[in-house]
Protein backbone atom coordinates (compact mmCIF):
# COMPACT_ATOMS: atom_id res chain seq x y z
CA UNK A 1 0.00 0.00 0.00
CA UNK A 2 1.51 3.36 -0.89
CA UNK A 3 1.68 5.98 1.74
CA UNK A 4 2.58 9.32 0.92
CA UNK A 5 3.78 11.22 4.60
CA UNK A 6 4.59 15.21 4.93
CA UNK A 7 6.82 17.12 7.77
CA UNK A 8 8.78 20.52 7.90
CA UNK A 9 5.86 22.87 7.86
CA UNK A 10 5.14 25.60 10.56
CA UNK A 11 5.80 29.49 10.88
CA UNK A 12 8.01 31.06 8.81
CA UNK A 13 8.25 35.34 8.43
CA UNK A 14 7.37 37.00 5.07
CA UNK A 15 10.88 36.28 3.14
CA UNK A 16 12.24 33.43 4.80
CA UNK A 17 12.59 29.62 3.58
CA UNK A 18 10.77 26.45 4.23
CA UNK A 19 11.48 23.01 3.04
CA UNK A 20 8.57 20.63 3.00
CA UNK A 21 9.35 16.39 3.03
CA UNK A 22 7.33 13.72 1.11
CA UNK A 23 8.68 10.87 2.36
CA UNK A 24 6.80 7.86 0.23
CA UNK A 25 6.64 3.71 1.54
CA UNK A 26 5.12 0.64 0.12
CA UNK A 27 7.08 1.46 -3.54
CA UNK A 28 10.15 3.50 -4.10
CA UNK A 29 9.95 6.61 -5.06
CA UNK A 30 12.05 6.67 -8.11
CA UNK A 31 10.25 6.61 -11.18
CA UNK A 32 7.03 8.07 -10.39
CA UNK A 33 5.23 11.79 -10.76
CA UNK A 34 4.91 13.25 -7.29
CA UNK A 35 3.26 16.87 -7.41
CA UNK A 36 2.67 19.18 -4.45
CA UNK A 37 -0.52 20.62 -3.80
CA UNK A 38 -1.67 23.58 -1.27
CA UNK A 39 -5.25 24.76 -0.26
CA UNK A 40 -6.51 27.59 1.75
CA UNK A 41 -10.05 26.95 3.64
CA UNK A 42 -12.81 27.60 1.10
CA UNK A 43 -10.99 26.87 -1.92
CA UNK A 44 -9.60 24.39 -3.79
CA UNK A 45 -6.19 22.64 -4.25
CA UNK A 46 -3.84 24.31 -5.97
CA UNK A 47 -0.82 22.71 -7.70
CA UNK A 48 2.34 24.05 -6.85
CA UNK A 49 4.93 22.07 -8.53
CA UNK A 50 5.38 18.38 -9.99
CA UNK A 51 8.29 16.07 -10.38
CA UNK A 52 9.58 13.53 -13.12
CA UNK A 53 11.74 13.68 -15.58
CA UNK A 54 10.77 17.13 -15.61
CA UNK A 55 9.77 20.01 -13.33
CA UNK A 56 6.56 22.07 -13.63
CA UNK A 57 5.50 24.71 -11.51
CA UNK A 58 3.18 27.32 -10.89
CA UNK A 59 3.66 30.78 -12.06
CA UNK A 60 2.87 32.26 -8.76
CA UNK A 61 6.19 29.90 -7.31
CA UNK A 62 8.20 29.60 -10.04
CA UNK A 63 11.59 31.28 -9.23
CA UNK A 64 11.00 31.27 -5.50
CA UNK A 65 10.16 27.03 -5.07
CA UNK A 66 12.48 24.47 -6.12
CA UNK A 67 11.54 20.87 -6.26
CA UNK A 68 13.87 18.20 -5.98
CA UNK A 69 13.76 14.21 -4.53
CA UNK A 70 16.30 12.02 -2.83
CA UNK A 71 15.85 8.37 -4.29
CA UNK A 72 17.93 6.88 -1.57
CA UNK A 73 15.43 8.18 1.22
CA UNK A 74 12.23 7.78 -1.10
CA UNK A 75 11.77 11.27 -0.33
CA UNK A 76 10.42 14.54 -2.83
CA UNK A 77 11.73 17.81 -1.40
CA UNK A 78 9.59 21.21 -1.66
CA UNK A 79 12.54 24.18 -1.23
CA UNK A 80 10.15 27.34 -0.42
CA UNK A 81 12.59 30.69 -0.49
CA UNK A 82 11.19 34.44 -0.30
CA UNK A 83 7.98 33.24 1.44
CA UNK A 84 5.07 35.74 0.86
CA UNK A 85 1.82 35.57 3.40
CA UNK A 86 -0.33 34.34 0.50
CA UNK A 87 1.97 31.05 0.53
CA UNK A 88 0.17 30.54 3.57
CA UNK A 89 -1.93 26.95 3.20
CA UNK A 90 -1.90 23.27 4.33
CA UNK A 91 0.90 21.50 1.89
CA UNK A 92 -0.25 18.17 0.02
CA UNK A 93 2.01 15.87 -2.04
CA UNK A 94 0.44 13.47 -3.91
CA UNK A 95 0.85 10.80 -6.84
CA UNK A 96 -1.02 8.64 -9.25
CA UNK A 97 2.10 6.68 -9.76
CA UNK A 98 2.68 8.10 -13.80
CA UNK A 99 6.20 8.09 -14.64
CA UNK A 100 5.45 11.83 -15.83
CA UNK A 101 3.81 14.91 -14.79
CA UNK A 102 2.78 15.41 -17.99
CA UNK A 103 0.65 19.19 -19.24
CA UNK A 104 -2.21 18.17 -16.82
CA UNK A 105 0.03 17.68 -13.49
CA UNK A 106 -1.76 20.40 -11.19
CA UNK A 107 -5.41 18.71 -11.64
CA UNK A 108 -6.40 17.45 -8.50
CA UNK A 109 -8.63 14.97 -9.95
CA UNK A 110 -5.60 12.93 -11.45
CA UNK A 111 -4.45 11.65 -8.40
CA UNK A 112 -4.95 8.64 -6.13
CA UNK A 113 -2.38 9.26 -3.40
CA UNK A 114 -2.08 11.57 -1.00
CA UNK A 115 -0.52 13.11 2.50
CA UNK A 116 -2.14 13.61 5.22
CA UNK A 117 -1.01 17.65 4.34
CA UNK A 118 1.50 19.96 6.75
CA UNK A 119 0.44 23.35 7.48
CA UNK A 120 2.93 26.12 6.65
CA UNK A 121 1.71 30.07 8.24
CA UNK A 122 3.59 32.92 6.37
CA UNK A 123 3.50 36.00 8.82
CA UNK A 124 4.98 38.50 10.93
Amino acid sequence: QVQLVESGGGLVQPGGSLRLSCTMSGLPLNGYAVAWFRQVPGKEREGVACDSNTHYYSPSVKDRFVISRYIQKNTLYLEMNLLRPEDSAVYYCATDLRESCRLDWAKEVRYEYWGQGTQVTVSS
